[in-house]
């Protein structure tokens, strides 16, 4: 639940943000006719999002075993490297998103309708295809779906909630702190989501050692372990090969993550007034 409310929020926020600075600068700039076309690429975004998130849950009710297994180890590496070069792009360029957004949007306006459909439909397309993937990913993770479906379903509400808040300035926050917090955690949940995906090729023969238990308890019902399991991808059983990679991951990913960004980059405007103004 933790981890699918985390990634829900997150990436819920992130797309709240950029709606938020889309609608914001046309009502700025005197241009409030064309929020209709920003909402309906930002609804087409959304109708793929679920619609890829749903094709992923029905091809793995179509595989046999083996290909089940295939299938959750390739995404779950997908989703892996998805959400890590994604943290450390929006690390380097939240604070140019709203300078980017409306230098899109004044692109599109000159070439019609369609163009601004575009724009709203693709600035959150990828935001909705690669939470897609990585909740997919993060629910192979655990046992049962109940709690990581109310962990989502809090996650974007809140996300939403939040996003509009801001926009109507009732609430501030650090975006900068938050995005940066936030990232930490999705590099813990990532680094779980790599260690299942390695044992689902552990399983298929593919890798050696899955028979080399780093430990291995019967306890899998104890809500520690469920806990663990849920969130930094420690479970009851782990394989010395996933533990190596699981800590290797971490430590290489957040020592890279904490490094601090160059001075050309933090010299941009931050998002956050520019996400929160007025129409």
């Amino acid at each position: 639940m933790l981890s699918t409310f985390l990634i829900a929020l997150r990436e819920g926020l992130e797309a709240s943000l950029i709606v938020s600075i889309l609608i914001a600068y046309l009502g700025r700039t005197g241009r409030e006719s064309y929020t209709r076309f920003i909402w309906i690429g930002v609804s087409s975004a959304v109708a793929l999002s679920l619609g890829f998130g749903a094709l992923l849950s029905f091809t793995t009710t179509q595989l046999s075993a083996r290909g089940e297994e295939l299938f959750a180890g390739v995404t779950s590496l997908a989703a892996v490297g998805f959400v890590t070069v994604m943290v450390f792009w929006m690390k380097r360029n939240a604070r140019a998103m709203g300078k980017n957004l409306h230098g899109r949007v004044d692109h599109a306006l000159p070439l019609g309708s369609f163009a601004l459909v575009a724009t709203a439909f693709f600035a959150v397309a990828r935001e909705g295809l690669e939470t897609a993937l990585f909740i997919y990913s993060n629910f192979r993770t655990v046992s049962s779906d109940t709690s990581p479906a109310i962990g989502l379903v809090i996650g974007l509400s809140s996300a939403v909630t939040l996003g509009a808040l801001i926009y109507r300035k009732t609430v501030k926050i650090n975006l900068g702190k938050f995005f940066t917090i936030t990232g930490y955690g999705l590099i813990i949940v990532a680094a779980g989501v790599l260690s299942h995906g390695i044992v689902e090729f552990q399983n298929r023969g593919d890798i050696a050692g899955g028979a080399s238990f780093a430990w291995s308890s019967n306890s899998k019902s104890n809500v520690l372990w469920t806990l663990l399991d849920g969130t930094i991808g420690i479970g009851s059983t782990l394989t010395w090969l996933q533990l190596a990679l699981w800590a290797t991951y971490l430590v290489v990913v957040i020592s890279l993550y904490r490094r601090p960004l160059k001075a050309a980059t933090t010299a941009t405007a931050p998002v956050a007034p520019v996400a929160a103004s007025s129409r």
